[in-house]
């Protein structure tokens, strides 16, 4: 696959580089452009970074950098069995436990929530760092709605994490898991509630709370583009209208 010319690979982090250093050199340049490819697109063009890890799955599979950057890829492109497959491998390759949140997401895409939860009770759990336990803690939850289990997933996201009022990198989404839980569970105003925590959390528009909220409080928004191409519309019918044309071609009234 093609690699932008502003691409050079030094781009990825440190650590990554420090595992490229096992390579040939070149071998180690053309799989780090893969690298920032999958990077680069993951979010806006997941299918293009799943490309572009596959390229590097290729060229360098015994890396525990280009599995976990695989595993990611086919996540983000709901091919969870594969994620799952490339999250292990790179667990294997390097002994750690950042993983186990998004294996365990992977088992919940794969349709096995009870799978999940079991995870979620796991030893590995207490090795993972704050920001791990609150993705395992979101993951738990969501697993316990996969279940029809509303009550125990609000149970379950309560925690001094989402009590504090310090705000971190997770702050956001556990505050925004929260209020869609306790909205299924039909507890709007407490809904409502942490919606507004969530979007005083949502410094770089991470959740759609702020769309959320203005929907419980009745606020639509109007595309004006989609309004404008819609009056440019009716004009023009008006127009044919007035003219007496139509769609119809002349052979049509002709046929035998």
């Amino acid at each position: 696959m093609p690699i932008p010319e502003d691409v050079t690979g030094d781009e990825i982090d440190r650590d990554v580089r420090q595992e490229l250093q096992s390579l040939p050199k070149t071998l180690a340049e053309d799989v780090a452009k893969n690298l920032v490819m999958v990077a680069r697109l993951i979010d806006e063009d997941p299918e293009g970074a799943y490309g572009y890890s596959k390229v590097a799955l290729r060229l360098a599979s015994r890396v525990a950098a280009v599995r976990e950057a695989a595993g990611f890829a086919a996540y983000a492109n709901q091919k969870y069995g594969e994620a799952l497959a490339e999250f292990r491998a790179a667990r294997r390759m390097t002994g750690t436990v950042d993983l186990w949140p998004v294996m365990a997401d992977c088992e919940r895409g794969l349709g096995r929530p009870e799978k999940a939860l079991d995870m979620a009770g796991a030893p590995e759990v207490h090795k993972l760092d704050k920001a791990g336990q609150v993705e395992m803690r979101l993951v738990a939850a969501g697993a316990r709605r996969d279940m029809g289990q509303l009550d125990a997933a609000i149970v379950t996201l309560q925690s001094p994490e989402l009590a504090s009022n310090s705000v971190q990198p997770w702050t956001a989404r556990l505050r925004y898991a929260y209020a869609d839980a306790l909205l299924a569970a039909g507890r709007e105003r407490e809904a409502r509630e942490w919606f507004a925590k969530a979007v005083e959390a949502d410094r770089d528009g991470s959740t759609d709370a702020s769309d959320r909220l203005a929907e419980l409080d009745g606020v639509e928004f109007v595309d004006a583009l989609s309004e404008d191409d819609e009056d440019d519309e009716d004009g023009a019918d008006s127009e044919d209208a007035a003219d007496g044309s139509t769609d119809a071609s002349p052979e049509d009234g002709d046929k035998d």
